[in-house]
């Protein structure tokens, strides 16, 4: 075994076949070469040779240096991790017989969420004898949707589970 070199473990060692194609650093094609003098170079160049496609007929190994590959990847996947957006679902409570004031404050609250990108997810509750005007409840939802149309799409339109209702607003 190989004495490990500044950017870790040798990983030529795991080459098993006995010719290569060899790309060097800069990406030139060097050729079809034995693999021990391929491995020459890639040392004399302080660069460990990597085998890129082992399927290929004669394999193609590349000079690189490991370290400096683990933390450019590594440096890619952080920046696509911060930029990613993830999605949340917010959720406003109503009640069938809500007044008016309070649902322009629910209203504006869900206009704030989806402006954010985020989805909204209304939920209508029923207690008691509301439950026996449930089209109260869907004209409410119908009013939020139509509310909404301009910014929102309704991604899950109201159903009834139990004593609630819900709907699913998800921004344009």
């Amino acid at each position: 075994m190989q004495p490990p070199t500044k950017s870790g473990p040798r990983y030529d060692q795991f080459i098993q076949s006995e010719k290569v194609r060899v790309i060097d650093d800069e990406g030139e094609n060097l050729g079809v070469m034995y693999t021990n003098e391929a491995i020459e170079q890639a040392a004399e160049a302080g660069l460990n040779l990597v085998e890129v496609s082992p399927n290929a007929n004669p394999p193609v190994c590349k000079f690189l240096d490991v370290g400096k590959h683990r933390f450019e990847a590594q440096k890619k996947a952080n920046l696509q991790r911060k930029t990613q957006k993830t999605q949340d679902i917010k959720e406003v409570k109503m009640r069938p017989n809500i007044d008016t004031h309070d649902y322009d404050v629910k209203m504006r609250n869900v206009n704030k969420f989806i402006d954010n990108g985020d989805k909204v997810k209304v939920t209508l509750r029923f207690r008691g004898r509301e439950m026996a005007h449930q089209n109260l409840g869907m004209d409410l939802l119908n009013r939020v949707r139509d509310d909404m149309e301009e910014t929102a799409k309704v991604e899950a339109f109201p159903r009834l589970e139990g004593r609630q209702m819900l709907m699913v607003l998800a921004p344009k």
